[in-house]
């Protein structure tokens, strides 16, 4: 069975929020708006994205 993936979009702007959550996304490895990237579905990703979910958009894949 493959293992689960979360494609991850960048959607909106880290500017004006909490410094912790710029160095999430920075973490992740975005750098500009719109970036698609795929993590795989583990506990430690699921964790840094709750936190800047109102920055990023997820699908399970």
């Amino acid at each position: 069975m493959a293992e689960k993936q979360l494609k991850v979009t960048y959607i909106k702007s880290k500017i004006g929020y909490n410094k912790n959550q710029g160095k999430i996304i920075e973490a992740l490895g975005f750098t500009k708006l719109n970036q698609t990237k795929i993590f795989p579905d583990n506990a430690s990703i699921r964790g840094s994205l709750y936190h800047v979910r109102h920055l990023v958009s997820v699908e399970e894949i």
